[in-house]
């Protein structure tokens, strides 16, 4: 699971990022850009929040490599980015809301409320996720110097691992620049390790592979036959 979550989340995540690139970063063009291509943006969106998903067995087994050594930057990086994690997580859902309601609702009707959201956000004087933003910027950097001074990860994948600290935050932020760079870093931090753990590791028993088959299935069941509202 650690070994598919390193490799599959940096790639989902730079697949995201890279869909939406063309499109002009910010919100209303996003909007606009939903209405132009609803399918692509939708994916991009998609895989975006599956890749932040997926990061945290990730993150985990990084931190299980650095506690080894140095068990309270494997604590406070780990638990700082999982907390970004989540915050970004809950922004997806603003951002999922935000293109459904503008088939319903038409373009400008949702700019005018996406600014209207913007503005209570800024006005709220607390909030769960608006106070653990920082998280999503500063974990990173905590959980790369981890990484150094642990020896889990070298000089150069420690500071690629940081970039990830670039990486845009918000309700309906598409691709900046530093946005590709963060994910191309998180992409080589990352998937050698998960391609070392799977090269390394045990292979899975019959015992797992059957409850994985069982758990697909069970998924898809679930996804075909399951409540729509």
């Amino acid at each position: 699971m650690s070994a598919v979550a390193l490799i599959g989340g940096p790639a989902l995540l730079m697949a995201g990022i890279l869909l939406r690139s063309p499109f002009h970063y910010f919100f209303p063009d996003q909007l606009a850009a939903y209405t132009r291509h609803p399918t692509l943006i939708t994916a991009a969106y998609a895989c975006f929040a599956t890749g932040i998903v997926l990061l945290w067995p990730a993150v985990m087994a990084l931190a299980q490599r650095i506690a080894a050594t140095s068990p309270m930057w494997a604590l406070w990086g780990g638990c700082l980015v999982i907390v970004g994690l989540f915050t970004r997580t809950f922004q997806f859902g603003t951002d999922h809301l935000a293109f459904h309601l503008t088939d319903s609702f038409g373009l400008q009707a949702m700019i005018d409320g996406i600014d209207d959201y913007y503005l209570a956000w800024r006005d709220t004087r607390w909030h769960p996720f608006r106070t653990l933003s920082g998280p999503a910027f500063l974990g990173w950097v905590v959980l790369a110097v981890g990484a150094y001074r642990s020896g889990a990860l070298g000089l150069g994948r420690s500071i690629a691992l940081g970039l990830m600290s670039a990486l845009a935050l918000g309700t309906l932020k598409g691709t900046e620049p530093q946005s590709i760079i963060a994910a191309a870093g998180l992409c080589v931090a990352f998937v050698p390790l998960g391609v070392s753990l799977i090269r390394g590791g045990p292979p899975p028993t019959r015992r797992a592979l059957l409850w994985l088959v069982v758990l697909i299935v069970w998924h898809i069941a679930g996804t075909l036959y399951g409540p729509r509202g």
